[in-house]
């Protein structure tokens, strides 16, 4: 069980509450803040304050009146007219990440909301109850307004959820549930939809699926680098020091214990004096992805506990003010920063298959053939990379350059914030792609420098790997094996770490 406090939400907590579907409980000293802020809302709708969100129209019509007797029905028309998202779904986890950030916000208690609004969050969650939400529509300013409309219409009974393994009407989920729907008051509907909460749950779970890919890709060039009788000599830990980027220097020693004892790595000067810049360069690449990494990490885990509704109740001293948390400026660059550093991977995987493959460049047999000219082997694999790192090319233009203003012209410059963490996302399951790509091609490889000279380490991956995708001894159709290869990188089975 997590008790969320609104402040102190980690990203193992919500990797926990993702995938292992750990039950979430509200901090009562928390709710005691949200009754509170709850109070100022309720005296200014009483007195009929010319607050923005509470007794005002939206965006352009912030300067007009609603009267205390359509607050009511203001909240629920904006839910319904910004529920217009287009285009595929998010993820289902993704949708189930939304529901708990947006709770762990408004449990801040700077957004006017009944305790009742955050329990029913909750109790979605809880109950497995996933609103289906589209991906496309977000401006990523003004908050994610369209996605999380397409949430809030969960807690009305209305739209469509994922639960029980299908998709139904949301008031089906909660009849089963026992559930009733709520009935919007004032500010609420303006508090579910003003926020971050779109592309920091999409942003979370890139994250988690681009951390556990780095790692793999230490494994994968490892085995490459057996596979083309690399030269360890470039990771040497003096060679890193003397650069002084920690996450260089990590690399290369979980490189170092990885191809520990291995019979098929060199020294220069044995085979050659040097080894191209793909297996060479790889603690000066991949740490410089971990350093995004870790700027992502934390930029995420500042995201996941911030106030981003606008406008902010505080109780203490009695004041609304609107700002501008809910602009997604801090995680659209996160994302970009991420769709480069992931994407990057994919570029020098896609050359280290090259090096593997290329007669002109390994004493192999060409394309990893077992008979060269009747069968083919890797070489289409090779294609089917490159395509991918180009795609990854093109989604890497950053989406945070871009802004179209919106609400004639009172929103006139948004993040694109959702759309980066989109891409980001997209980036990170073609990279998986091309390494498991270069996971076949460097088994094949090892299969013809010899299985038994290779690293402990690296022959129990060779173990593993090898159920699922058998030597190759004739052509065969090689998209199965990279989409069994790419479900074990995803799943549970290829998930090493070393200390």
């Amino acid at each position: 069980m997590i008790t969320l406090t609104g402040n102190s939400l980690t990203i193992k907590e919500v990797e926990r509450v993702l995938y292992g579907y750990e039950e979430i409980c509200l901090d009562e000293a928390s709710l005691e803040k949200v009754d509170a802020s709850r109070q100022v809302v309720e005296k200014i709708v009483a007195e009929e304050q010319l607050v923005y969100g509470i007794t005002t129209g939206f965006g352009k019509f912030s300067d007009v009146l609603v009267r205390s007797e359509y607050v009511e029905e203001l909240q629920l028309n904006l839910i319904h007219s910004h529920a217009c998202g287009v285009g595929e779904k998010f993820p289902e986890m993704v949708s189930r990440a939304m529901l708990l950030l947006r709770a762990n916000t408004l449990l801040k208690g700077f957004s006017g909301v009944r305790r009742e609004l955050i329990q029913m969050l909750v109790s979605l969650l809880n109950a497995r109850i996933h609103p289906v939400i589209p991906q496309q529509g977000s401006l990523g300013a003004s908050g994610d307004l369209i996605p999380l409309a397409h949430l809030a219409l969960a807690l009305l009974g209305e739209g469509e959820v994922a639960y029980r393994g299908k998709i139904c009407p949301a008031i089906e989920a909660l009849n089963a549930e026992g559930l009733k729907p709520i009935t919007l008051q004032a500010k609420e509907g303006l508090a579910l939809i003003n926020g971050t909460q779109a592309m920091t749950a999409m942003g979370v779970l890139a994250y988690l699926e681009a951390e556990r890919l780095a790692y793999q890709a230490e494994f994968i060039a490892s085995i490459s680098i057996e596979g083309l009788q690399g030269i360890t000599d470039a990771f040497d830990e003096e060679v890193q020091l003397a650069r002084g980027y920690q996450e260089q220097v990590e690399v290369a020693r979980r490189i170092r214990k990885i191809l520990e004892d291995s019979q098929l790595t060199t020294h220069a000067g044995e085979l050659r004096v040097q080894d191209a810049y793909s297996l060479r360069c790889i603690p000066q690449v991949f740490g410089a992805s971990w350093q995004a990494l870790a700027y992502v990490r934390d930029k995420l885990e500042t995201e996941i506990n911030a106030a981003t509704d606008n406008p902010l109740v505080f109780d203490e001293s009695g004041k609304i003010i609107s700002g501008g948390n809910f602009h997604g400026q801090p995680i659209a660059l996160a994302m970009d920063l991420l769709k480069i550093a992931m994407a990057e991977l994919a570029n020098i995987s896609e050359r280290r298959i090259e090096q593997l493959i290329n007669p002109s460049l390994n004493d192999l047999p060409a394309f990893l053939s077992p008979q060269p000219g009747l069968q083919s082997g890797a070489m289409i694999l090779q294609y089917c990379a490159a395509s991918l790192v180009s795609e990854n090319k093109t989604l890497a233009h950053p989406a945070s350059v871009d802004s179209i203003p919106s609400s004639a012209n009172q929103e006139d410059h948004v993040s694109m914030g959702t759309i980066a963490s989109r891409h980001a996302y997209q980036i990170i399951q073609n990279t998986r792609q091309v390494l498991a790509i270069e996971l076949i091609c460097a088994l094949q490889a090892v299969d013809f420098r010899g299985v038994d000279k290779m690293a402990p380490i690296t022959r129990g991956i060779y173990n593993e790997a090898r159920k699922i995708t058998p030597s190759i001894v004739k052509d065969r159709i090689f998209s199965y094996d990279i989409e069994k290869v790419n479900n074990w990188m995803t799943g549970k089975g290829f998930n090493i770490k070393l200390d």
